[in-house]
């Protein structure tokens, strides 16, 4: 069943949203402000995010940029506001659709349809990568062990792609900031070795079998029989 997190600070619009939702036997959550949205999100299995702009404290904008640092969940607005620059704005900060209250339940129901079907979650077989009870997702951008999900940044789960990809390969640090990071990236390798610990933090118990250090060269992924 898709999930999907519904952000907004008022309750009457939640409970809108909630009932066009469940009409189409969509799942719901709800949060009312930005900060108990991220940690839904921390905890759950969310598909996608409806986010209010125009919220006290932290506004759909800020709470779209704290999202994108952790996941690539897809973000539909949904705002009073019809402003161009707005639209563009929330694009660019990594939202996927722009929606103008009000809507009616047949409009939000195919513009998150829309959203899923070129973010891969609908009608599409998930690419899994499995190396023994680890497991990535390739199209959901999801990591699971044991059946746990594992919360990853974007660049964690970009690491652990390259490496489920290519098992035993040797990386240099130089090699994984270019790879991960881009050419262009002013950072040193340092972000590297603070990446990879977090991304060993992450993962627990299994981290010191899967990802190895090769002393002097760099990381590899595998698992020393």
């Amino acid at each position: 069943m898709t999930t999907i997190l519904i952000v907004d600070d008022e309750q009457p619009m939640r409970e809108l949203v909630r009932i066009m939702l469940q009409k189409d036997r969509l799942k719901t959550y709800e949060a009312s402000n930005g900060q108990e949205a991220l940690d839904l999100l921390a905890q759950l299995d969310i598909d996608l995010v409806l986010l209010d702009v125009m919220m006290p404290g932290k506004d759909g904008f800020e709470v779209c940029a704290e999202i994108r640092e952790i996941s690539n969940v897809p973000i539909i607005f949904l705002t009073a506001k019809d402003a161009n620059e707005d639209k563009v704005h929330g694009l660019r900060l990594g939202g996927d659709d722009y929606i103008v209250k009000p809507f009616s339940g047949e409009e939000l129901v195919a513009r998150i349809e829309a959203v899923l079907r070129r973010a891969g979650a609908i009608h599409q077989t998930s690419s899994n990568i499995h190396y023994e009870k680890l497991i990535l997702d390739e199209i959901a951008r999801k990591v699971t062990y044991d059946g746990k999900r594992v919360s990853l940044t974007m660049k964690e789960f970009d690491l652990l792609h390259l490496f489920m990809k290519h098992p035993n390969i040797v990386y240099t640090r130089e090699q994984l900031l270019t790879q991960i990071w881009s050419h262009d990236y002013e950072g040193g390798t340092r972000t590297v070795d603070t990446h990879i610990k977090t991304l060993r933090l992450k993962l627990g118990k299994i981290a010191s079998r899967y990802i190895q250090t090769v002393w002097g060269i760099g990381y590899r992924f595998g698992c020393d029989q």
